[in-house]
């Protein structure tokens, strides 16, 4: 089956979900504060893109995502290679690593709004950290990748840790740290719109504890559709450059 007519079935069955969404919705009269129709939702989301309420949010959000996901694949990729190289530290810190992820972010919440106060600085702070270990933990095991007699080469060849790290380990553990980034970038959403849920003040999550006070649904489910759209959006490049970086690594190999 080719990819088109895949994607012509996965469009299709959209379609018919919304379809069905909306007859249940009509035939059974259930209250738009419960179950709003798609229609209303949609009409919603268009009044909310075509006036500009909707952009402010949605520009915050993915300042903050960015931001946050950027800070948290550099310190991991370190980490990940620090903790890889050095197993003293790896056996040390590991525990301590692991700790700090078994913390539910939002129980933390409270605590970086003290230290950093409300706003953006605090969501960027929780979405680095949720960020943070997918990289760790993919560079760690990519540094890993290279063969037994790809490592008994470099070191037949007389190179030393530093070039056999940069020339061979990294390398051939980028598509597993790639696979990190794409799994992150999608974490770094859901961290800043938790994020804002707890002290945001602007941004995608703000608005949904906004619409909730207002009790208003449509709004709600709205907002819904524009983080999903904005969460494919960002896979799907995180996925391009995957795709740009691998194509390139082959390509210098061949060469």
């Amino acid at each position: 089956m080719s990819v088109n007519r895949t994607h012509l079935l996965s469009l299709l069955f959209l379609i018919i979900l919304i379809i069905f969404w909306e007859g249940i919705v009509r035939i059974t009269g259930v209250s738009a504060l419960i179950f709003p129709a798609p229609s209303a939702v949609g009409v919603v989301l268009w009044e909310g893109l075509t006036v500009g309420f909707l952009w402010p949010h949605i520009w915050v959000t993915s300042v903050e995502t960015l931001l946050g996901f950027t800070l948290g694949c550099a310190i991991g990729f370190v980490t990940g290679i620090i903790l890889g190289e050095i197993s003293f530290l790896r056996r040390l810190l590991w525990p301590y690593v692991l700790a700090s992820q078994v913390v539910p972010k939002l129980a933390l919440g409270p605590i970086f709004i003290v230290w950093f106060g409300f706003g953006m600085t605090s969501t960027i702070v929780i979405t680095a950290l949720i960020c943070f270990f997918p990289l760790l933990e993919n560079t760690m095991t990519g540094l890993q990748s290279a063969s037994p007699d790809q490592r008994t080469l470099f070191r037949m060849l007389g190179a030393s840790r530093w070039q056999t790290l940069l020339k061979l380990k990294i390398p051939s553990g980028l598509p597993v740290v790639l696979a990190g980034i794409r799994v992150a970038i999608v974490l770094a959403l859901v961290g800043a719109v938790v994020g804002e849920f707890i002290g945001g003040s602007a941004g995608l999550g703000a608005s949904i504890i906004t619409a909730q006070g207002m009790m208003d649904s449509t709004l709600m489910f709205a907002l819904f559709i524009v983080i999903t759209a904005l969460g494919m959006l960002f896979y799907q490049l995180t996925s391009l450059l995957e795709l740009c970086m691998l194509k390139g690594r082959f390509e210098v190999q061949d060469k």
